[in-house]
């Protein structure tokens, strides 16, 4: 199976409206900056998103959010993100917050085939609402697994067969949404040859990328620059 494709329109050729998507990242940190500008082109509409948070004042996923092409969102923080905002007061999104512990698990369990899990975080708070109740050592909730028609993700070098390996914390969530997601897109911005990264250091196998692309024009974007310990 060819997985290398020449940029972020082809790997997207077969996204639909009404398709589920992970988007990788942890803020900017991670983002994968070419597939978000390709969807910001491509035609689809009632996009359901699991990712961190959907943008931060004009970057990232919000791009696809002021287009109105988001109909839900699954998240674990929403702040610094004024468009967001409005829509929500709006009722024009819907969005369904997910504490971050319990976001990543639910993720991972869609990968793991796990059918769910019981966990106490969210208990007797709005989260819990309309969830079973199970009583180990303490209440707990049942969280069902977050699946995905496909996982929009960035790496730092990727081979031609989709093994990746990720620069520090732009590894974030990436590989549970490689396993997740039933069509995994890696850009990357280094594409290597086969055997250029040691086995040891692969962090997505890649029996999990089905497209891999090197980027280009990576702006890799800080939302809060310090220096010497003060807001710049």
């Amino acid at each position: 199976m060819k997985k290398v494709c020449k940029d972020a329109n082809e790997a997207l050729s077969g996204f639909k409206s009404g398709m589920t998507l992970m988007s990788g990242g942890f803020g900017l940190c991670g983002i994968a900056e070419n597939c978000i500008d390709a969807l910001e082109q491509l035609p689809v509409k009632d996009l359901t998103v699991i990712s961190n948070n959907i943008g931060n004042s004009g970057r990232g996923l919000v791009k696809i959010l002021v287009q109105k092409k988001i109909k839900k969102a699954y998240c674990s923080y929403v702040g610094g993100n004024p468009d967001l905002e409005k829509q929500m007061m709006n009722n024009e999104i819907e969005v369904e917050l997910v504490p971050q512990g319990t976001f990543s698990e639910r993720i991972r369990a869609a990968g793991m085939g796990i059918r769910g899990f019981y966990t106490p975080t969210g208990y007797g708070t709005l989260i819990a609402e309309g969830k079973e109740v199970k009583n180990f050592d303490k209440p707990c909730i049942l969280e069902l697994p977050l699946h995905a028609d496909y996982a929009i993700i960035k790496a730092q070098k990727g081979d031609k067969y989709g093994n990746l390996w990720f620069k520090e914390t732009a590894k974030n969530f990436s590989p549970l949404m490689a396993m997740a997601a039933k069509v995994t897109i890696a850009e990357v911005e280094e594409l290597v040859e086969l055997g250029d990264i040691p086995a040891e250091d692969v962090h997505v196998p890649g029996l999990f990328v089905q497209h891999i692309f090197q980027g280009k024009n990576y702006k890799n974007d800080i939302e809060f620059l310090k220096i010497d310990g003060e807001d710049a």
